[in-house]
């Protein structure tokens, strides 16, 4: 309380307290088998209510058997499910946090299973992304849906559970479908204006109300604002707000966006903070029960801020419980800077829709922190300061080890420091100073500015095991060095080299277009002391392999920006003033350049030693996803 007083302060929800404002949204996580509650989805929800968590929204949970969001997703949609859900619940009350599961039924957004039938919308308009077009539900089945949406929360009040959340945000599903304008072109009783688009909802909750009784929380999460021509307007969700709190909502869950406009229902990492507070704070000034915020609220004094200045009642913080799971705890007791950083990058959920479970770049052990003692204490030498060697050397003396970390720079963080340079990156300071104080805590020694060799290992460290986590370095095309002036983008980024104002860029893949976004101007104002850059990239696509909110919103800024970005072109021949690449055919020259920047990967340079591990870049140039978490995988078995 002394901390964040507002932020740990109890809060009346209906007719039950919650004991604190940080609630955790849902996010999908693939644990389930077959739509049935799994020991690991109760290690997953359980580890966030013993982390402090007030109250808990489960990922969706589909009401009826005939349409599935995700294979790994939850289900309710008849008694078997109910034992299953009972543990779980069971699990979560026990740390005295609440916990509601979200309701959901999918339609247009089902996926695909073989045997699925064609889906469902409010009208014959699928999102953009469908590759067939759904069909209109009918009024007939409305009023069976509206059945099983009661009958789903029945089962999770058998179960013991507190309430339910009702999915009708981001144009998301059968009641987000049915209340945007964008997919509801309907004439009869479900469609048209405003109120009739609102109707199924508000049958939905009467009927939950129905069969569940007054004591039974029932929340509905809505966009605020979709931010899209055509969509649903703040002005439109006042009114909706207050029509959801006349029919007996206990609270509004205030997102924003829409699945069809890429990073608004999902911000991009480096991007506002509580980016749908403006219309939370609107919404809630028209109410008389609570509202939550959410999205980007990755910090304990954002969230504290947003409920101490009146924007919200609650803030939900999702991916940063999934990140850590004791963030709640650490927050109360003072301790932010312990708490591991979620840098939104969204990987969390880039395996979902191929079936993988749920995962953190940050954080490669989502469902515990538990790493089992060795049973035979080692020596261990970890060579390279990057998040693949303080990931390895703090596992290894969590397991019991004693541990010599070795970086030949003054500073820890590898290639992570550079990473953190462009725009919108600045999260992965965080990480290195989170990760180098958990050396520090744990009492690994570090030695700074020290390089390892064949001759300082058999000196100064014999009978060590090594493991080796040295990077990898930037390649260069050497033909191509007979230019002017030429430098990598890690040599622009930890400013060993300064390049000139028409710049072109070999490689359109993140590095490449990071870089281009930190040398271009802010603003394409014509300015004369302005970049001209150019990026050359030879496939049809930029930053291949990424997808998501940060991919769209880092291309749409070098677009605004006036990046030229030259794709399916192939560079064909340099010399000291001209560059000549092929595209369509056809022969471009580009002879007032003045500097060329490579960004066309990286090289692994383990150190030449026998009988060493080799991790992260230096056995296979990845991203940090993949460097911390093999990292991760090896030290816990050593």
């Amino acid at each position: 309380m002394q901390h964040y007083p507002h932020l740990f302060s109890p809060i009346q929800i209906g007719t039950a307290t919650v004991k604190n404002r940080i609630f955790m949204p849902p996010l999908s996580t693939n644990l389930a088998d077959k739509g049935y509650v799994t020991d690991a989805l109760v290690e997953h929800y359980s580890n966030r209510a013993k982390g402090g968590v007030g109250l808990i929204i489960t990922e969706v949970t589909t009401v009826e058997p005939v349409y599935t969001y995700l294979p790994g997703d939850m289900s309710i949609y008849d008694d078997s499910f109910i034992p299953g859900w009972k543990k779980l619940v069971e699990a979560v009350h026990q740390y005295d946090t609440k916990i509601l599961a979200q309701l959901f039924h999918p339609a247009y957004m089902a996926f695909p299973l073989p045997g699925t039938p064609q889906l469902i919308a409010p009208s014959n308009v699928g999102p953009y992304y469908a590759k067939a077009a759904p069909r209109a539900v009918t009024v007939d089945e409305l009023h069976t849906i509206v059945r099983q949406f009661g009958e789903a929360a029945g089962r999770f009040k058998q179960a013991g559970g507190d309430g339910v959340e009702i999915q009708a945000a981001h144009a998301h599903g059968l009641l987000g479908g049915f209340l945007t304008p964008l997919y509801n072109k309907r004439t009869d009783e479900y469609g048209g204006d405003l109120n009739a688009r609102l109707r199924l909802t508000l049958e939905v909750i009467e009927e939950i109300r129905r069969q569940c009784g007054r004591d039974f929380i029932i929340d509905v999460r809505i966009s605020g604002d979709e931010y899209s021509d055509g969509g649903l307007t703040l002005n439109d969700m006042i009114y909706v707000s207050k029509q959801l709190e006349a029919a007996g909502v206990d609270f509004i869950h205030v997102s924003g966006g829409n699945t069809i406009k890429r990073g608004s229902s999902m911000p991009a990492p480096g991007t506002s903070p509580a980016p749908h507070a403006h219309a939370a704070q609107e919404i809630r000034s028209h109410l008389n029960i609570p509202v939550s915020t959410v999205a980007r609220i990755n910090e304990p004094w954002i969230a504290e801020e947003l409920i101490a200045n009146g924007r919200t009642d609650i803030c939900m913080i999702g991916r940063p419980n999934l990140c850590d799971s004791e963030f709640a705890n650490k927050a109360s007791a003072g301790m932010t800077d312990d708490i591991r950083p979620c840098i939104g990058c969204g990987r969390c959920l880039t395996g979902i829709m191929f079936g993988k479970p749920i995962a953190c770049t940050v954080n490669p052990s989502v469902q515990s922190d538990a790493v089992e003692p060795a049973e035979n204490k080692k020596n261990v030498l970890v060579a390279g300061g990057g998040p693949a060697g303080m990931e390895a050397a703090y596992v290894a003396k969590m397991r019991g080890h004693h541990v010599v970390l070795c970086e030949k720079e003054p500073e820890l963080g590898g290639l992570l420091r550079l990473a953190a340079v462009p725009i919108g990156k600045q999260e992965l300071c965080r990480v290195v100073k989170y990760m180098a104080r958990r050396l520090s805590n744990a009492g690994v020694e570090v030695r700074c500015g020290y390089e390892v060799t064949p001759q300082k290992l058999a000196l100064e460290y014999p009978g060590y095991e090594v493991i080796c986590t040295t990077g990898a370095v930037p390649k260069e095309i050497e033909a191509y060095k007979c230019f002017k002036q030429t430098m990598t983008a890690d040599d622009i980024l930890s400013g060993k080299a300064f390049p000139g104002r028409k710049v072109v860029i070999l490689g359109g893949g993140s590095v490449g277009c990071e870089t281009a976004d930190y040398l271009a101007p802010l603003v394409d104002d014509r300015f004369p002391a302005n970049r001209d850059v150019t990026v050359i990239e030879m496939t049809d696509t930029l930053m291949a392999g990424e997808g998501g909110a940060a991919k769209s919103v880092l291309t749409q800024r070098l677009m605004r920006k006036g990046v030229k970005l030259e794709l399916k072109s192939r560079v064909t021949r340099v010399d000291q003033t001209t560059i000549v690449y092929e595209k369509d055919g056809r022969e471009h020259s580009i002879d007032d350049a003045d500097t060329l920047i490579f960004a066309v990967g990286y090289t692994p340079v383990p150190l030449a030693l026998d009988h060493v591990h080799v991790l992260g870049d230096c056995d296979k140039v990845g991203n940090l996803k993949d460097a911390i978490s093999a990292a991760y995988e090896f030290a816990k078995q050593m």
